[in-house]
């Protein structure tokens, strides 16, 4: 069920055609809301909205924030443009998007006649937070300017412009270009599903590198089978299958307070020890021995070494080049200096995915 209020917009904080960060008067309080025009049409101050107030009465991880379901003052814009594919099928916010492999996309060749990635390093990750780092990771200190696309599954986040990171990443020109797959929307390209988003991010624009997460927050219950994270294993294949090479970001945590969590998380251990089943590198990061011991005995007994190709790989120089373009990065409130172990395996991947590249 939905846990609806009503408010009125009393601040713009921010605008783009795709997103804005409003400040509502919500029934005597002050607080914060997203509203995405594609959705709801674009508000302006005065405007009176219904909110979706679920996840932040839930505690959930949306940072506070409400979300605009419709605007009670004005009647959005119907949309013309091209498109027949549906996300977000059969509910009230079906909306249509040109997808990159439909007839009617100037694609649409480029992907009907894909034969092979031809060994394009793709690296899968489980959390959002996985990206800056990654995509880092395969810039720093390299002397080839190298095209790296990111992929946005709809494990988490189904709406890309709610990514500040991807936003930034693309401003600085670290990541070229996106692809949205599933049901997530808003991406420079719009894809049916991880396949045709993977051969859209090599066939159209050209990656060098693919990085394929989730969106921000993910899906989690606390089982070993309840969560999105094991999409991992699932890309992994698909990435084999279309003749890329898949690297694989474990998740490292030594900060978390969660025993499941601490060293490499379960969400890892499954996707990597049960659902890929085509090969893959598995980027670890360099650590203090007794890290060290611990990562590989929870790997060795998840089978992971039998399965996978395990490689160590100093993940700094990501951190470093984050550091000097200004960008700061969190991963469940915590950052690189209380929890680097993470952080730097991400670094490792995009490190490791760079050599690999055909250039």
């Amino acid at each position: 069920m939905i846990s609806w209020k009503k408010g009125k917009v009393i601040r713009i904080i921010d605008s783009s055609e795709q997103i804005q960060e409003l400040e509502v008067d919500c029934e005597g309080d002050t607080c914060l809301a997203w509203n995405y025009p594609l959705l709801s049409g674009e508000t302006v101050v005065g405007d009176l909205v219904y909110l979706n107030t679920t996840a932040v009465q839930l505690k959930l991880g949306t940072g506070g924030y409400h979300f605009v379901i419709a605007n009670l003052s004005r009647t959005p814009e119907n949309e013309t443009g091209p498109g027949h594919i549906m996300k977000l099928r059969y509910t009230p916010y079906q909306l249509k998007v040109l997808s990159v492999e439909e007839q009617e996309s100037p694609y649409h060749n480029d992907i009907k006649e894909f034969r092979s990635l031809e060994g394009t390093p793709v690296v899968v990750g489980t959390l959002h937070s996985m990206l800056a780092p990654a995509a880092a990771g395969c810039l720093a200190g390299k002397e080839k300017e190298l095209r790296v696309v990111y992929v946005m599954t709809d494990g988490a986040a189904l709406p890309l412009p709610l990514s500040r990171m991807v936003r930034t990443l693309k401003k600085e020109g670290i990541i070229a270009g996106t692809v949205t797959t599933g049901h997530a929307f808003g991406g420079d390209l719009e894809s049916v599903n991880i396949y045709s988003g993977l051969i859209a991010a090599y066939q159209v624009l050209k990656a060098d590198v693919i990085i394929v997460t989730m969106g921000p927050g993910i899906v989690g219950t606390g089982t070993k089978w309840g969560t999105t994270a094991l999409e991992q294993g699932e890309i992994i294949n698909a990435a084999s299958i279309l003749g890329g090479r898949p690297v694989a970001i474990p998740r490292i945590s030594f900060a978390d307070p969660r025993p499941r969590h601490q060293g490499v998380s379960h969400h890892t251990l499954t996707a990597l020890g049960q659902v890929a089943l085509r090969e893959a590198v598995v980027a670890l990061p360099e650590l203090d021995n007794s890290q060290r011991d611990m990562i590989k005995k929870q790997l060795e007994e998840a089978g992971i070494f039998a399965r996978h190709r395990v490689v160590f790989r100093d993940g700094s120089p990501a951190l470093h080049y984050l550091a000097e373009m200004g960008i700061r990065v969190s991963s469940m409130g915590r950052e690189p200096s209380t929890d680097p172990a993470f952080f730097l395996a991400a670094g490792a991947a995009g490190s490791i995915a760079s050599d690999l590249c055909k250039k």
